[in-house]
């Protein structure tokens, strides 16, 4: 089962834009736990992140969301409804499984 598991994560790491909005979201996620308040952007919701990713990455919203989409799929993300908004966060239990993984 694990290996399953990390050959979807992997999957879904391969594409360059998607490890690159994954390390993004990591980062701010990490950031959000500081007392710098300029990186709680992820925690009021997801269209946040997509608009923040857009300006950073230059992508549209439509291919932001497609990566989102995967990176959920795979287990390295979670998005819950609040509202009319999503809030998404990096699901660490993927991230430990992944450390545990390359031990």
């Amino acid at each position: 089962m694990m290996k399953d598991n990390m050959i979807k994560i992997f999957k879904a790491l391969s594409s360059e834009q998607r490890l690159n909005i994954y390390m993004m979201l990591y980062e701010w996620q990490m950031s959000s736990n500081t007392e710098d308040s300029s990186f709680r952007s992820f925690e009021e919701g997801m269209e946040k992140c997509f608009t923040k990713a857009c300006c950073c990455m230059d992508l549209s919203k439509s291919t932001i969301s497609h990566h989102f989409k995967e990176l959920e799929n795979a287990g390295l993300i979670t998005c819950t409804r609040n509202g009319q908004s999503f809030n998404c966060k990096v699901n660490m239990e993927t991230v430990e499984e992944i450390r545990n993984f390359l031990k």
